[in-house]
């Protein structure tokens, strides 16, 4: 029988095989960054120029319009609501879905996901069809004098079904790597579970935490579809922020269309600085977990 020796190199060489050529790199640059100059910088850059174009004056003029500060404080209203109620939802279910073993799991984590899978305008039609005046529960919210679709509930109900996966999907990774050894740990020594949560749980995920939260309030004060369906547009009454700037961009109003959403591209500016740092922090947070176990 004949013995074959195959000798591994104790140092695999940069060759062709681990190193793209000079110019497969530089158009792969050069591809991307055109790819981004044209479809998001000058897009955001126009936002800005159109939104100043007439001067600061017509500016300030539309962003202070009352029809405008209402909808912005109808947008942090149900930003408002919908976040905290969806960081609730968000760490029980990660928590759950991460720590424990139960009949539904998967189910769970289906209905997380639903909202992706879904289009926001087929959501806004569903609380029309379950709380519309012609709906199922529409005749009794209408005898007992409760109005949800066209007001104000039905906006927070359609923010917060578009944003339900964001902080919990946030976690339940994070959660995953981490395991439930210290947790376990904690009950061996005595710890409720109240105890547990608030000295290991908690510390373990909150760069994770704020992460999501940034991307579940960004989300909430953008969302466009399904609120323009169960919001009616009424004018300085149910419109958000993204309503009201189309409804000035149909009446020509490009200066005052413009100058409001540069507010949400200001938005979009500043969340995307805080989504960079808090996605170096998790990384930092998930290497740190490894490299201790």
């Amino acid at each position: 029988m004949t013995t074959i020796t195959i000798t591994y190199p104790s140092k695999v060489p940069r060759t062709a095989l681990t190193q793209e050529p000079v110019w497969v790199r530089w158009a792969l640059i050069t591809i991307a960054l055109t790819f981004l100059t044209l479809f998001l910088f000058v897009p955001l850059l126009l936002v800005f120029y159109e939104a100043l174009k007439k001067g600061v004056e017509v500016y300030f003029a539309a962003i202070t319009d009352p029809d405008a500060l209402a909808a912005i404080k109808l947008t942090l209203i149900a930003t408002a609501i919908a976040v905290p109620l969806n960081l609730v939802f968000g760490i029980a279910a990660a928590w759950a879905i991460a720590k424990f073993e139960f009949r539904g799991k998967n189910i769970l984590i289906t209905l997380i996901d639903l909202p992706f899978s879904v289009s926001p305008v087929i959501a806004g039609l569903i609380y029309v069809l379950v709380f519309g005046l012609q709906g199922w529960l529409g005749p009794w919210l209408a005898e007992h004098d409760l109005k949800i679709i066209f007001a104000v509930p039905g906006i927070v109900l359609a923010t917060i079904f578009v944003t339900v996966p964001f902080i919990a999907r946030e976690l339940i990774p994070l959660m995953q790597a981490q395991g439930t050894e210290e947790e376990e740990a904690a009950v061996a020594l005595g710890a409720n579970g109240w105890q547990t949560f608030w000295r290991i749980t908690l510390p373990n995920i909150k760069w994770g935490l704020l992460y999501g939260i940034i991307l579940c309030n960004a989300r909430a004060m953008g969302e466009f579809g399904a609120v323009s369906v169960v919001s009616g547009h009424i004018r300085g009454s149910t419109n958000t922020l993204p309503l009201h700037v189309e409804i000035l961009y149909n009446e020509y109003n490009y200066a005052a269309a413009f100058a409001v959403a540069s507010l949400l591209a200001l938005l979009a500016l500043i969340t995307l600085v805080f989504k960079t740092f808090l996605e170096a922090k998790v990384a930092h947070q998930k290497g740190e977990f490894i490299h201790e176990h």
